[in-house]
């Protein structure tokens, strides 16, 4: 699944209890600090009185009226004592009747939850059933995609989505990741259509009055809420197994010729993952469907993933898409998040890094290990670092107001780099014997990061509590400085480390192992050395003077290093044929040397290197060049056999601003047969002001590519160009071809139309494009268009976008950030008026938590004598 951050003391951080008797964290085993203590808005998993055995769902959709009626039944039994009252989350469910094993006095519904109160205590042991019928028009949880919403014929469907907290806006539930039960889903559709759910399909039959076919999935191994899954409509199926795991995939019937594409990897994936983490695949089933404007990128529902329709492909693309990475970090997921699962969203790194890190795992075995180096140095690159320098929020996280807020690059990406330096430090066999403890011990159950820290201490015999104390439980990463210096004398060489400043509270002086190497002639000679301090001196006794000096050669520390080298070291490292990290940093480097030298090696490598990332690396340090050399060898270099490279040229050389690069540009934008490397093409041609360019950008956006990333792209480059001209035919496009166009893209492309609009005489075109799209099926269109409002800048849309910012997750964030954009003034506005503006925003602030404060006082006082409420334990 799919961002976002105020580091604390590393007690409450870590998901855990703290005694009462100690105030000692059970996990840290250290106090808590005073502001810990006192901190605000700490999540914690909620309590449980009830343990749920079983959830049965019985579901008839209306895929005319867009609303479902429902009949869920509940089994429970309490858990630690008698209980007389329970509540289950229930969202804008029309409760119609209730039924239940032992005997109601009363049931109250609201809004958000249901609440139901015995007539007498229910006690200990006793399993007891309800029944709950009830009708929904869901705006979340449950998800229709028809023909008469804009979809195309014949692929009427509809999808559900449980995480994080949508499952009961179309069943009531305990709705908290640590709830686990066995659960069963019951379907009734018309003839023709497909129903999927978790587990095994137990019947499939059609009633003769109603002529609805009905079909019944189980799954028995008890799993939470969230993963709970319909998928319903008119589908195209295919078939594969691996090692007796049933294999399906769905698709829409619009796909169904290039739909084995993304499909090809699964039957190998999740062989590998039972090999590597030594735990047989867990359920029942595999099978994944695509849903046309899913939210995300996919979903690890147990036993069915839903996928967003933009994973298809088709061959005209080559190497630049492919389904792989997905199909694998949500197959991952059936371990990782289904089979263990975190038990609040503070831990979430357990589902996400997971599943990030066995992405990279899969890609090194069928492609090679340089390829699992390449992604952990793209996740380090382009997301840990640069996100851990302005923020210093551990992964284990407590603080927040919205879940969503976890699903950021912590959980991802850095989560995946801690358990890479885990297996570098451990080594691959004591990893996996940790892994398969780990998965064994909390097998069907709830994990806290200290879970994963136990298991790998009993296998390893190793403490490991500094490691997670400061890579999970606190922020950052190390922010190194090297340098060396050669004694042609002594024959030594000398390395020096230097570490940053720590940030008290938030980050620690790390401490780690690392390698240093030194490539002497055709030799390289390795040491292994302990960082324990702010500053150290290594040294390594050479026979000769180093050629090439590599610090962490085999990458296995997430840090920010600088690290200065001579232009002719960086040279040869570019060239080391071994070391593929070595040479991505070399590229990188080299696009600091301004001279023709430093062109001419990058040249070389892009049109030599035998990995496609080195490639791509010398195609960027090329454009940071920016000299006329580095121009020259980035026009020669258009000719690539791989296709990822071709359009990372082409995308370097729209970096330029020249005749040369504009021509070549206007010709792949002509001539491409790939539509991505064309797409690449049109995005560099926006800043030409040459008519050239407008025609180009102008026909492509009524192009026809699949999905249509081609039309995509030209809208993009439209809102780039900022050309009053393009107003009128960018707004015709996006009000025509909406649906012609994936939801995902469209919501990207609608902040393009915001800034070719804004400064127009009249704003009132593109703004009612962008009111209407706020009410569009897809969230991710949703989001687009508030984030368009905010930059048009049209302060009609302003109370709009407020109501919006009152709502809770995604869209409450998105309207909360267009509001400030829409009140940034020009920096010639008087500073009374940006005062008063801050001024009333804060006043209405405080004037809605006024109200709030006032209605829970009212409710409070309307409430019913304590006398007829059961007795407050």
């Amino acid at each position: 699944m799919p961002l976002r951050y105020l580091a604390l003391g590393a007690l409450l951080l870590c998901g855990s209890t703290v005694t009462h008797a100690e105030h000692v964290c059970r996990y840290c085993r250290s106090p808590p600090t005073a502001e810990a203590l006192a901190a605000p808005n700490r999540r914690y998993a909620p309590p449980r009185d009830v343990d749920v055995l079983n959830l049965r769902i019985d579901v008839t959709p209306d895929f005319d009226t867009k609303t479902i009626a429902g009949e869920t039944r509940i089994t429970f039994t309490p858990l630690a004592r008698p209980t007389r009252e329970v509540r289950l989350d229930a969202v804008d469910l029309r409760v119609e009747s209730l039924e239940s094993t032992r005997p109601l006095q009363s049931h109250h519904a609201t809004d958000e939850h249901l609440t139901l109160l015995f007539a007498d205590e229910v006690p200990l042991g006793e399993e007891v059933t309800v029944t709950v019928r009830y009708t929904a028009e869901p705006k979340k949880g449950l998800y229709f995609r028809t023909a008469d919403m804009g979809y195309p014929e014949g692929e009427d469907h509809l999808w559900t989505q449980g995480e994080t907290h949508e499952a009961p806006h179309w069943f009531p539930c305990f709705d908290s990741p640590n709830e686990r039960s066995s659960t069963e889903v019951i379907c009734r559709v018309p003839e023709g259509m497909t129903v999927l759910s978790n587990g095994k399909k137990l019947s499939e039959k059609t009633d003769p009055d109603t002529g609805l076919k009905a079909v019944h999935w189980r799954q028995q191994r008890p799993h939470v809420n969230y993963l709970v899954c319909l998928v319903a409509g008119y589908f195209h199926e295919l078939r594969d197994e691996s090692r007796g795991v049933s294999l399906g995939f769905y698709t829409q019937p619009g796909y169904r010729d290039i739909a084995a594409n993304s499909f090809q990897d699964t039957a190998s994936i999740l062989a590998y993952f039972e090999d590597e983490t030594g735990v047989p695949y867990p359920w029942d089933k595999y099978d994944q469907a695509t849903i046309r404007d899913f939210n995300w990128g996919g979903m690890e529902n147990t036993t069915l993933t839903t996928l967003t329709h933009q994973t298809l492909y088709d061959d005209t693309t080559e190497n630049l898409k492919s389904s792989r990475d997905l199909d694998a970090h949500e197959l991952a997921h059936q371990w990782f998040g289904d089979y263990v699962t975190c038990k609040d969203w503070s831990h979430l790194w357990l589902n996400e890094g997971f599943a990030t890190y066995y992405t990279h795992l899969y890609r090194g075995h069928k492609l090679g290990p340089d390829h699992l180096l390449y992604g952990l140095y793209r996740d380090a690159q382009n997301s840990v670092l640069p996100n851990t320098n302005k923020n210093t929020r551990p992964i284990v996280f407590r603080a927040y107001d919205d879940p969503w807020e976890q699903f950021d690059w912590r959980a991802y990406p850095k989560g995946g780099w801690v358990l890479h330096m885990l297996r570098s430090r451990l080594g691959e066999e004591l990893y996996r014997k940790a892994i398969r403890r780990y998965l064994e011990e909390h097998a069907l159950s709830d994990v806290v990061t200290d879970d994963l820290r136990q298991a790998f201490e009993e296998v390893s015999g190793r403490p490991l509590d500094a490691f997670f104390d400061q890579w999970v439980y606190h922020g950052g990463a190390p922010q190194l400085t090297v340098s060396h210096d050669w004694s042609a004398k002594d024959k030594l060489l000398k390395v020096t480390v230097k570490q940053g400043d720590p940030k008290p509270g938030e980050t620690l002086l790390f401490t780690f192992p690392v390698t240093i190497r030194a490539h002497v002639g055709d030799r390289s000679i390795d040491r292994r050395f302990e960082v324990t301090q702010q500053q150290h001196d290594f040294y390594l006794q050479l026979p000769d003077a180093p050629d090439v000096v590599r610090f962490d050669p085999e990458y296995t520390l997430l840090a920010e290093v600088e690290y200065s080298k001579p232009q002719a070291m960086l040279e040869r490292q570019l060239r080391l044929e071994a070391d593929v990290v070595g040479r991505l940093r070399a590229a990188k480097a080299l696009g600091e040397e301004d001279n023709k030298k430093a062109a001419a090696a990058l040249g070389e490598s892009l049109r030599s290197d035998a990995f496609y990332g080195v490639r791509i690396a010398a195609a960027d340090a090329l454009s940071k060049l920016a000299t006329p050399d580095a121009l020259d060898e980035l026009l020669q270099s258009r000719e690539q056999s791989d296709a990822r490279v071709r359009e990372a040229v082409v995308n370097r050389l729209g970096d330029y601003f020249d005749d040369a690069a504009r021509d070549a540009l206007l010709d792949t934008a002509r001539d491409a047969q790939n539509p991505g490397v064309r797409a690449a093409a049109l995005r560099g041609l926006a800043k030409y002001p040459a008519e050239e360019a407008a025609d180009a950008i102008t026909a492509a956006m009524r192009s026809e590519t699949l999905n249509n990333d081609l039309a995509i792209a030209a809208v993009q480059a439209a809102g780039r160009r900022r050309d009053p001209a393009l107003r009128g035919p960018l707004l015709d496009v996006l009000a025509d071809r909406r649906f012609e166009l994936p939801g995902r893209a469209y919501g990207e492309a609608l902040p393009a139309l915001a800034r070719l609009w804004r400064g127009a005489d009249d704003t009132a075109p593109a703004r009612e494009l962008l009111c209407d799209a706020l009410a569009d099926p897809a969230l991710s269109v949703r989001l687009g268009a508030i984030e368009a409002l905010g930059l048009l800048g049209d302060r009609q849309a302003a109370a709009l976008l407020e109501d919006l910012a009152g709502q809770g997750g995604p869209t409450a964030e998105a309207a909360d950030k267009a509001l400030k954009a829409l009140d940034k003034e020009p920096a010639s506005a008087p500073a009374a008026v940006r005062d008063l503006r801050d001024q009333l925003r804060k006043l209405r602030e405080s004037h809605e938590k006024l109200e709030e404060n006032l209605e829970e006082l009212a409710g409070k006082q309307d409430a019913a004598d304590p006398a007829e409420r059961p007795a407050a334990e």
